[in-house]
């Protein structure tokens, strides 16, 4: 056979493929995608054509590692077999809340990628160790950045893909649009699942900029990847970026974390709790009672840390045994945790889950913004998950309890009818109830108060064994019970609702939410978000700003200032990674300092990460004092202190594309390309053979 009879079966070959294709994407999607397809934005979407119907709010609940067995473990204890929860069970649930639409499914939960820090795989650029791999059990920083974002990404990472890139969020995309934001945990707000709605990060221990300490000690270089850091240039720490993103509500744990120091920029030496109140934020640490007393105040969000790390559970601890020792102990009943923080201080107050959901309502629907924009609201019953790692049935059933008592307060205050609910997890976990205690797992025998049904509750994914777990007065204690990576219950009840009925995947979510909003979902919108953007160049209290805004495309900015006479870099923001750069404060003015010579020209460049917006203006500086009073300048444009103004130009050629990735037909089209490819490599083979 020779070359020419070669080349036409090849080219046989592509056109039967595309011909092929053209009348079987649906199978090929069944056969599922590789990892260069998924970790591409909305890539993992199962339900991508499926369209939405609108609602005016959103608040979702996350059971953090509840799966379908943590929930009937809860329910069949507090419950009774044949019960129901207040909440939990009602949303979803056709004709529970009225003529409110509602919609029950299940969704995946698969990552892309090892935790950059676990070890397992030798680090590359010091972002995710491997990418090339689908992970099934995902962690909350993964799975959250997958509801977050809509972009698959690795464990370990928060809103980040698996390269490094900072992915757009839904509190960013929700304040682009002018809605209020709130965020709700009984974690460290720093945690995974709180965390997504807040920052951008490599590593999800980066919570402070002294790392993951109180302060009074710097573990940043273990927990952080160092071109993060504030000092070195970067976007700064989860714990600085939650102030710079500024919801308007953010309550949880953690607030020994802002007693740590900034290491670099305007509040360097200063605790981040002396920085929030600098910034305008209403703070309460540690104190229920002064929680309690919160309201909605202008342009002064709230920021309420109720303990120092995650907050108390519900219930007292019951640690899992061997079997032998499970047999030996009988039937337990939980018992009401003295510690926990829904139970009334002498005053008479509490913060409970249902409380801190009360009043994040209360102060977002206070807020003129709400009333003509919308909110969107994220709670977590965070310690379902901390207590079944740590193999405690009891623990993990009162932070079950708590999550369903805080659905049943947000049902309270909302409308269905502009307001949707969605309620589901974020991986699931290792209880699951058995018929006796196991030979091969610990477990522990609970009796429901209800209908008095002795319950065995089986923990067997600890990947060491505990020699405690023998000792009842000790019991299991390595809270190293792993995740699973079965799919989830998603629920919801609303606009919209219908959208979770099926098997849809956690970056569906993501969708349900923004086109349920109207927010940007697509990556071309969010480029156009920085469409309008500016930088205008301004002298304040003698000092001189580039103050950046409408950058709402974009996570971080990069910047350049030069000589106008010599075109000499005078100053630049450090490029090196995804996140090193200048963090943008969502919906706000973002403020970068310079360093100007009275009478000196120059030309200043900020180009958005995310968008490739560049505005570039050029000026000579004023004396600053002049300048403060908006007085001369050569340009002929100061206004109040204004010196230059520079209007972004946005590159649209592209704007289908870009650094948040690609979907829809041109994966397809990707998909079929190398197919065609593969089948014309076949026929040439065949060819030669044949020779």
């Amino acid at each position: 056979m020779n070359m020419k009879h070669i080349i036409k079966a090849a080219a046989a070959a592509v056109t039967s493929v595309a011909a092929l294709g053209a009348l079987t994407v649906p199978a090929l999607a069944q056969d599922g995608k590789g990892v260069a397809d998924l970790s591409q934005h909305g890539a993992a979407q199962r339900i991508a054509t499926i369209g939405s119907v609108n609602a005016k709010n959103v608040i979702l609940f996350i059971g953090d590692g509840m799966g379908d067995s943590e929930i009937t473990v809860a329910r069949d204890y507090l419950h009774g077999a044949n019960g129901s929860f207040d909440g939990l069970d009602k949303i979803g649930q056709p004709g529970a809340l009225g003529d409110a639409a509602a919609g029950t499914g299940q969704y995946t939960t698969f990552s892309l990628g090892y935790s950059s820090d676990n070890g397992k795989y030798p680090k590359a650029g010091g972002v995710n160790n491997n990418p090339g791999v689908i992970t099934p059990v995902t962690d909350s920083s993964a799975s959250g950045s997958s509801w977050a974002t809509g972009t698959k990404t690795y464990n370990n990472a928060v809103d980040v893909d698996i390269y490094g890139n900072p992915q757009l969020n839904l509190f960013e995309l929700a304040k682009a649009k002018g809605m209020t934001t709130g965020n709700v945990t009984t974690s460290e707000i720093q945690d995974a699942t709180p965390a997504v709605l807040e920052s951008h990060s490599t590593e999800r221990s980066c919570y402070g900029p002294q790392g993951k300490t109180d302060g009074s000690s710097n573990n940043a270089a273990k927990q952080c990847r160092a071109e993060q850091l504030k000092e070195n240039g970067g976007i700064g720490s989860i714990s600085e970026q939650l102030l710079d993103t500024r919801a308007d509500v953010t309550i949880g744990g953690g607030a020994k974390y802002f007693r740590q120091t900034a290491q670099a920029g305007e509040y360097q030496g200063k605790t981040l709790w002396d920085q929030a109140k600098a910034r305008g934020f209403q703070t309460v640490e540690n104190n229920v009672d002064e929680f309690s007393k919160l309201q909605y105040q202008e342009n002064k969000p709230v920021l309420a840390l109720l303990g120092d790390g995650n907050l108390p559970t519900e219930f007292n601890a019951t640690p899992a045994l061997d079997q032998a020792a499970t047999i030996k102990r009988g039937a337990l009943q939980c018992s009401v945790n003295e510690a926990w923080l829904g139970n009334k201080t002498a005053a008479g107050n509490s913060a409970s889950l249902a409380d801190m959901t009360n009043k994040a309502l209360d102060v977002l629907q206070a807020n003129p913004k709400t009333n003509e924009n919308g909110f969107f609201l994220q709670v977590e019953g965070a310690s379902i998950d901390k207590q079944d790692h740590a193999a405690n049935a009891c623990g993990q059933i009162g932070e079950t309890d708590d999550l369903d008592k805080a659905i049943s307060a947000a049902l309270n205050h909302v409308d269905l009818s502009n307001t949707l609910i969605i309620v589901t997890a974020d991986h699931a976990h290792t209880s699951q109830i058995v018929n006796e205690p196991p030979a091969y797992a610990l477990s522990t025998i609970l009796k429901s108060p209800v209908d008095g049904a002795e319950i065995v509750v089986s923990y067997g994914t600890a990947t060491a064994v505990d020699p405690d777990a023998t000792d009842a007065s000790k019991g299991y204690n390595d809270g190293g019970m792993e995740h699973t990576g079965t799919q989830l219950r998603i629920a919801a009840s609303g606009p919209g609702a219908q959208r979770v009925i099926g098997l849809t995947d956690q970056t569906d979510n993501f969708y349900t939410i923004g086109k349920a909003l109207g927010l940007a979902t697509e990556t071309g919108d969010q480029k156009n978000l920085s469409a309008d953007a500016k930088v205008n160049v301004v002298a304040r209290d003698g000092k001189y700003y580039a103050d950046l805004t409408g950058f709402n495309g974009d996570a971080v900015v990069s910047y350049e200032l030069r000589d106008g006479a010599t075109n000499q870099v005078i100053a630049a923001s450090n490029n090196s990674t995804p996140v090193s750069g200048v963090r943008i404060a969502p919906g706000q003015t973002t403020e970068i300092p310079l360093d100007l010579v009275e009478g000196k020209n120059y030309r200043l460049t900020v180009t958005g990460r995310q968008s490739g917006a560049v505005a570039a203006p050029a000026f000579t500086a004023p004396a600053a004092s002049a300048a403060d009073k908006g007085n001369g300048n050569n340009n002929g444009n100061n206004n109040g202190g204004v010196i230059a103004q520079g209007q972004a130009k946005l590159d649209k050629g592209d704007s289908a594309n870009g650094l948040l990735g690609n979907t829809g037909s041109a994966i397809i089209g990707a998909v079929l390309f190398i197919l065609a490819v593969g089948a014309a490599a076949l026929a040439v083979k065949f060819a030669k053979a044949r020779r």
